[in-house]
């Protein structure tokens, strides 16, 4: 039996690479069709690269110039599991968001954040999800509506959906990695506060 063809060159843009991820997805393990397309999607490639890496074949039948085939097999049945990042080559003196989780189709949200020297992320009241925190390095303190946590590398940190927190980086910054259910994104920015002159 003759893999099925999927012709995408009359769709609408936006309306390709969702049907062609819906078609793949439909494959049982093992099966496979055939993508007819009016240019090389490369693009496409690095998207089933990034979310099907070793669960998928991906071989060209004709390389245009006016018709493009690839076969794109079903290897395995969900994506497979993979190493994302090494923690530990993390610049530490990097600011911001160092890393985050780029996986499209999944469950749960993940960043490396690095606060600069002394930086702040203001209290503020958590979304309707736990977090899981995790310093990797530097040092700081975490507020609570009832005290405060001394945050070293290696701390493992619950956050509770809707607490009452607030983060402050010691003297060499503070480097954490959060994972939580997925959602939008929620950009915090830190804060770096300056003393407050002295009156004279």
């Amino acid at each position: 039996m003759s893999d099925q063809e999927l012709d995408v060159r009359s769709l609408r843009k936006p309306d390709k690479h969702p049907t062609i991820f819906a078609t793949y997805g439909a494959l049982a393990v093992g099966e496979s069709f055939v993508l007819v397309n009016d240019h090389d999607p490369r693009h496409l490639r690095d998207e089933f690269e990034n979310e099907h890496p070793g669960g998928h074949g991906w071989d060209y039948l004709d390389r245009g110039p006016g018709v493009w085939r690839i076969r794109i097999t079903k290897l395995a049945a969900t994506p497979l599991p993979r190493l994302l990042c090494d923690t530990g080559a993390v610049p530490p003196d990097a600011t911001g968001t160092a890393w985050k989780l780029e996986v499209p189709q999944r469950d749960l949200d993940a960043d490396i954040t690095r606060l600069a020297p002394e930086a702040t992320v203001d209290a503020h009241n958590g979304l309707d999800h736990d977090v899981l925190l995790h310093v990797l390095h530097g040092t700081g303190r975490l507020t609570t509506e009832r005290g405060t946590l001394d945050l070293r590398p290696g701390a493992l940190v619950w956050l509770p959906r809707r607490s009452r927190r607030r983060l402050a980086a010691g003297p060499e910054g503070l480097g954490y990695l959060t994972v939580h259910r997925g959602r939008q994104a929620l950009v915090l920015e830190p804060v770096v506060r300056t003393p407050e002159p002295a009156d004279r």
